[in-house]
Formats: structure tokens, sequence, C-alpha cells
């Protein structure tokens, strides 16, 4: 059966004229011209408060008026939260801010106060937003300590850039000991593939740069293990594979030279006997056969 269409929508006295629909029409394009012009206009402002101008020229002048004009509308700043301090100091975070409340929001140079905390030894990174129309947010990302250097009898906490960190070293005591100029700048990669041998760190004293190019191992019982240049996770891998099989990191050895690719050379300790220097430190003697 087929379906019958209501009058209603068959009128044609129900059309909209021509001038409704022109209106219609004027409506529609006026509201996006508006959103337009008002998205140009936030681009403007915005143009005109992020480009430098000299003092005394027309665009300086013009950023002033503009700065009054949004302070007087209220984009005054009224608040300053920080984020991710830890061992920053606050006194120096707070004066590398350096902006104060009820300054003008806009006239806030992000860019300059980014590169004036990023200056501080403590501070890796540091994200700002401004959040109007009266809020500064601060997100620190503070440089994590690797290890302590020693050099020339003092110590400090270096981070994995090698760059030294303030902070109380009563509270890293657990961090890996580096010696040696040098040191700081090619600690992370060395602490890299001792992490990976704990069997090893577990043993280790200090990593100590010879002559800004290789390392030397420190052990507990004495022994230095000597690693060629360039190719240390060779060499301890080497070393470790030795140690499974005959416990060689605890036996009363003065040095482990590892510097050759194709021989390794074992140094006793001076007072060591022959037992002494191939049996694991702690094992049982050997019986006479």
């Amino acid at each position: 059966m087929p379906r019958v269409k209501s009058a209603q929508r068959l009128s044609v006295q129900n059309r909209p004229g021509r001038m409704r629909l022109l209106l219609r029409r004027a409506r529609r394009y006026s509201r996006l011209g508006l959103g337009v012009g008002a998205g140009m206009a936030v681009l403007l402002v915005g143009w005109l408060f992020l480009r430098p101008a000299d003092p005394g020229t027309l665009l300086a002048g013009m950023q002033t008026r503009l700065t009054a004009g949004t302070a007087n509308a209220g984009l005054r700043l009224r608040q300053i939260d920080i984020e991710g301090r830890v061992n920053t100091a606050e006194p120096l975070l707070r004066a590398a801010i350096g902006v104060h409340l009820d300054e003008a929001i806009l006239s806030v140079s992000l860019t300059a106060m980014k590169a004036r905390i990023e200056t501080l030894s403590s501070v890796q990174s540091v994200v700002i937003e401004r959040q109007l129309p009266d809020r500064l947010v601060v997100r620190l990302y503070e440089r994590e300590p690797l290890a302590i250097w020693q050099n020339q009898g003092k110590f400090s906490l270096i981070d994995r850039a090698g760059r030294v960190v303030e902070r109380d070293l009563a509270e890293s005591q657990d961090l890996p000991l580096i010696v040696g100029a040098g040191a700081p700048q090619a600690a992370a990669l060395m602490l890299d593939v001792l992490n990976r041998h704990p069997a090893l760190l577990s043993r280790m004293v200090a990593a100590i740069r010879v002559g800004e190019r290789r390392w030397n191992l420190r052990l507990q019982t004495g022994a230095d293990v000597m690693l060629p240049e360039g190719h240390e996770d060779v060499a301890i891998a080497r070393l470790m594979s030795l140690h499974q099989d005959q416990g060689l990191l605890d036996r009363p050895l003065k040095s482990i030279d590892l510097r050759l690719p194709d021989r390794l050379i074992i140094r006793p300790k001076p007072d060591a006997t022959p037992d002494d220097a191939t049996q694991p430190r702690g094992a049982p003697p050997r019986r006479p056969t």
C-alpha cells in the first residue's frame, strides 16, 4: 500500500520565504565572522606580546598599553604553583622565577624565566604554563645523582651528563664511587655495563679513571681489574665467565689485567701462597694428593 505524504510537508505555504532564508544565512555568516575575528584578535594580541620590541619603539608602546589594559581587566598574576621541587633550594628557585604577584600575567616572559631556572645546578629541565586569568605553573624536572665522584680529595654527586648535583652526600651513600679526572663524563656508559653484572658491582669499591682514557675497577679484595679502552663490556663479560667457572673475583690477587683481548694476566698478592692465588677466598684448602 503506498505511503501517503502529509499535507503539511506538501504545502507550499509552509516553506520559508526568500527574505527569511537570506536572514538565516546572514546570521550564520555573521556568527562565523565573529568567531574568525575573535580568533584573529587573540592571535594578534599573542603576537604583540611574544615579539621582542626595543624600548621606545611603536611596538613597545603598543605592548605597554595592551599589558596595562589586560591587567586592568583582571589578568594579573595571583598564584605561582611549583611542582617537582625536592632538592632545589626554594630561595634560589624563587629568585630564578623572578616575578612577583600582582604583575600583569601577559607581560611575564616564559622563555626568559625558563632560561633562568635551568641555570640552577639541581634542575635538568622545566616546563612553565600560563593558565589565564591569574596562574603560573612551574614544573621542575630535577637532576638525579648517578654516582659519587672523588677527585683530589673532594667528593661530589654527579648525574648522567657528568654535571655536579647539589645534594646532601649523606642521602646517597649507596651510589657507586668513581675516581679521577674525566670520570664524570664517562661514568654513565661504564655504570650501565656494571649494572648488568651485579655480582661484580657488589664486589667493587670504586671505578677509577686512568689517564682519562680507560678504567680500573678496585675490588673489596684489594685487586685491581684493568679494563681495555673502549671495550669494557666485552672484557667484563669475559671476567664474569671466568669468575663463574673459577671464583676469580674472590681470590687474593693484586691485579687482573684484561687489556689484551687474547690473554689474561693475573698477579697474586705478594704475601699470597700459590694455593691462595688459585683458590677462591673462603674455599676449603686443597688436600694433598
